[in-house]
């Protein structure tokens, strides 16, 4: 039963992630979307996953990749973001604080 949750609940980040991608503005907050995308429902997918094997040799190698998107998905959302901004793209009218800006005038 708790398999089926945290696949349900997975697949749910999944879509609400796509929405986001689809209907946000900008690419920083596109990348926002994304990254709860890949964090949220990833990870639930894959501790789902976990859960139905059982402890195995698979859901080792499973929470080793969990692990992963864990800690990589992060930094690899900030270079991107870092990166749209040195190149001059400029957030959407919408948003309030552009963090950067004030860091890196």
């Amino acid at each position: 039963m708790l398999e089926l949750l945290l696949f349900i609940a997975g697949c749910a980040v999944m879509v609400f992630g796509a929405v986001g991608i689809i209907r946000f503005p900008d690419v920083y907050t596109r990348l926002h979307a994304s990254t709860k995308c890949d964090t949220g429902g990833a990870l639930s997918i894959l501790l789902a996953l976990t859960a139905y094997t059982g402890i195995t040799l698979t859901s080792i190698k499973i929470l080793t990749i969990a692990v992963l998107i864990f800690l990589l998905n992060p930094v690899v959302s900030h270079a991107l973001a870092r990166t749209a901004h040195k190149r001059g793209i400029k957030p959407d009218k919408i948003t309030v604080v552009d963090m950067y800006a004030r860091d890196y005038p």
